[in-house]
């Protein structure tokens, strides 16, 4: 036999749902890693054929039907294997399955034995498991096969090894969180060293609703360690090469992962990206009001999709400073954005004229206040309708756990880049934007927060300091801690009370809100569903 495998990683960007246009993405990357690589085996991620994750896609009646017809698209492929993913039904029902064609045949299958279901996945509302080990044999080398959550568990590497595996390849569509590659690292090394063998691990790039998935893929040695690692946050074939001799991948080059703050940032550009573009927007539009939530969204914003397309509004009321008002020209200009200043006093006014019968012998609250917020959301969403830009909202973490934020104002709109971080990670990524190139005003990452929605208004006039509220929602939501737990960090008992009743009463409104990136263990989302109408109280 060759001495050596040639294998293709097939780190591809795929759209949940357009099984034509992934088909046509495996034609084009097999027939590549064929001709131009020479590669004997290419491994696509989990589910390719119809993206992760398709949710009730897979509920429909012709899911299966559309499936088999992109497989004889397939069929004409030959002197490759290929080892892809797609939803099949077997025995018991449908299953999340590894496939390997080979000239047009299908010479193995393996369904997926671990279905997660827990944080943003529900495999077990779909899926059936399979029980049993899949092990081919690839120009002499024995493969078996897995499927993400399978390297979580012991047990399948095990029965493919049993079963004379000498080599795991597994498809995966990991999403990212700041933490996960470290943790995909520790989990896969526990797999090879247990086993000794090694671990080709490909995963899935690109942003899907709230998701993003950073690539990263790479081949891990029975001695558990990493001798190919793929780009992150971009798509690409990347080649590996396995010494059939000595059961172990030759190493190349590792690719270096990003520092903390270099690969959230890259996160939310990539789900911005994604989400405009694959669902066809011209552009964004966001309003641009000299605070750094927005200055922050305004940067990552023309970063994802260029400053032709972005288009920023200045919507100025009576409580605007001068301030506000130099620094989000400042940062418009600066990134060369479309921007416009378009006062709310007038509708304000006709707005409280046509109230003030209902407003009389009242006293002036947050009414008002979300007034000013409400004219605005319906200036961006008028310009939306028109333009075909999507809105972009701009609240961040803390403000979203509290319900620090107007519903039908400043919560209109159609994806959020900031909704899973913290207003304490918003400056340091400020910070981070600024060291590739100025473009947020020092001052606006100096000044006290502030909505300006009412005289010298500042954030923590009713929220605690962002340092002291961002980590008792870390603990609340991120690690279901308790408020006891809480308090024992040294807070104040009164104070957490406040900001943990603030986050279960204001489940409606994030409810309500729109999807956005998810960078955390645990986003306000697809991974934590609280009831909107309940008698819970913070306690033991």
């Amino acid at each position: 036999m060759s001495a050596l495998l040639n294998i293709v990683m097939a780190q591809l960007n795929l759209k949940v749902g357009d099984i034509d246009g992934n088909t046509a993405q495996v034609v084009e990357a097999a027939e590549q890693a064929r001709d131009d690589l020479q590669a004997d085996m290419i491994v696509f991620p989990e589910l390719t054929l119809c993206g992760y994750p398709p949710e009730d896609l897979l509920l429909r009646p012709s899911m299966v039907l559309r499936i088999e017809q992109a497989m004889s698209q397939l069929a004409g492929i030959k002197g490759i294997d290929l080892v892809i993913g797609l939803p099949a039904m077997g025995a018991h029902g449908l299953e999340n399955q590894a496939v390997v064609l080979r000239d047009g045949a299908v010479i193995a299958r393996y369904a997926k034995q671990h279905l997660p279901n827990y944080q943003v996945f529900d495999e077990k509302r779909y899926f059936v498991p399979g029980n049993s080990a899949t092990v081919f044999d690839c120009k002499g080398t024995k493969v078996g096969l897995a499927i993400c959550e399978d390297l979580w568990y012991q047990e399948p590497v095990q029965q493919a090894k049993e079963a004379g595996a000498e080599l795991i390849v597994s498809l995966n569509a990991s999403p990212f969180h700041k933490d996960k590659q470290s943790i995909r690292y520790e989990t896969v090394r526990s797999r090879c060293l247990e086993n000794d063998i090694s671990v080709l691990y490909v995963n899935l790039s690109g942003g899907q609703d709230e998701l993003v998935f950073d690539g990263g893929s790479f081949a891990m040695n029975g001695e558990g360690k990493v001798a190919v690692n793929a780009d992150y946050f971009d798509e690409g074939l990347f080649q590996v090469q396995f010494d059939q001799k000595e059961c172990s991948f030759v190493e190349q080059d590792v690719a270096e992962l990003p520092e903390f703050h270099e690969r959230v940032y890259k996160a939310l550009v990539v789900g911005i990206r994604d989400y405009v573009n694959k669902n066809g927007f011209k552009g964004v539009v966001l309003g641009l009001s000299g605070g750094i939530d927005s200055a922050l969204t305004l940067a990552i914003a023309s970063d994802a999709l260029g400053a032709d397309r972005v288009q920023a509004v200045m919507m100025p009321y009576r409580y605007t400073s001068s301030m506000s008002l130099e620094d989000a020209q400042e940062e418009a200009d600066i990134l060369g954005v479309d921007y416009s200043i378009m006062p709310i006093e007038p509708m304000f006014d006709a707005f409280m004229g046509t109230l003030s019968s209902q407003f009389e012998n009242t006293a002036k609250d947050t009414t008002e206040e979300n007034l000013q917020s409400r004219c605005r959301g319906v200036m961006l969403m008028a310009i939306s309708n028109k333009k075909g830009y999507m809105v972009l909202t701009t609240g961040n973490k803390s403000e979203m756990a509290v319900g620090y934020a107007t519903l039908y104002g400043d919560m209109c709109g159609g994806y959020n880049a900031l909704k899973d971080v913290p207003k304490t990670l918003v400056f340091e990524l400020s910070e981070y934007r600024n060291s590739l190139g100025y473009v947020i005003p020092q001052r606006v990452i100096d000044r006290p927060p502030s909505a300006e929605l009412a005289p010298d208004q500042v954030d923590e006039d009713s929220l605690p300091p962002y340092s002291d509220l961002d980590r008792m929602i870390e603990m609340y939501v991120e690690e279901d801690k308790s408020l006891e737990a809480i308090v024992e960090e040294g807070f104040d008992r009164d104070v957490v009370y406040r900001v943990l009743r603030l986050i279960d009463v204001n489940e409606f409104k994030r409810r309500q809100a729109v999807v956005g990136v998810r960078i955390t263990p645990r986003g306000f989302g697809r991974d934590r569903r609280y009831p909107i109408t309940n008698g819970w109280r913070p306690g033991l």
